[in-house]
């Protein structure tokens, strides 16, 4: 099963917003970098995001982009500091499930911790240098017990393949 992290877009400032909400630029952003992961055909069974809004509004832009808005999903421990075990393990779980794909839209350093886990066996190593809106494409390996980074979709990427298009 392919499993896809997205960092959410950048957000505004907690002084401008409480709630955090994606800030113009993080909306941009994540409008470019989905629109290539449409044209890549990316295809998650599902995408989960945290109960954060600037998460939500991620996972929603990515949603709209794919074709998959009912397949949306709000998901518990995948907050900042959420231990990444439990999430490791709930993967292992759904690839048996036979699923394709699935996407999480998340945090640092969870995200971090969780690729590196998945990677290397250690939530410390810090293997994946994430970027708001960006998403790494993980593939499980030959053996099926640990994971490579296939992929990295940047918004640099993005609006590169945008004016190549052209």
């Amino acid at each position: 099963m392919d499993i896809y992290l997205i960092q959410h877009a950048e957000a505004v400032s907690e002084k401008e917003d409480r709630a955090r909400p994606l800030s113009r630029e993080g909306e941009v952003t994540m409008e470019k970098v989905a629109a290539l992961a449409a044209r890549l055909k990316t295809s998650p069974d599902f995408i989960y995001h945290s109960e954060k809004l600037r998460a939500k509004q991620t996972a929603e832009i990515l949603a709209r982009h794919l074709g998959l808005s009912d397949k949306l999903r709000e998901r518990h421990g995948l907050l900042p500091l959420d231990p990444v075990a439990p999430v490791a393990q709930w993967l292992k779980e759904q690839a048996a499930k036979e699923l394709l794909g699935l996407a999480i839209v998340g945090h640092l350093p969870f995200l971090d911790k969780l690729g590196s886990l998945l990677i290397t066996g250690k939530e410390e190593f810090g293997v994946i240098s994430f970027q708001n809106g960006a998403i790494a494409k993980l593939v499980p390996t030959p053996d099926g017990t640990r994971y490579l980074v296939q992929s990295i979709i940047t918004r640099q990427l993005a609006e590169q393949a945008q004016t190549n298009l052209r």
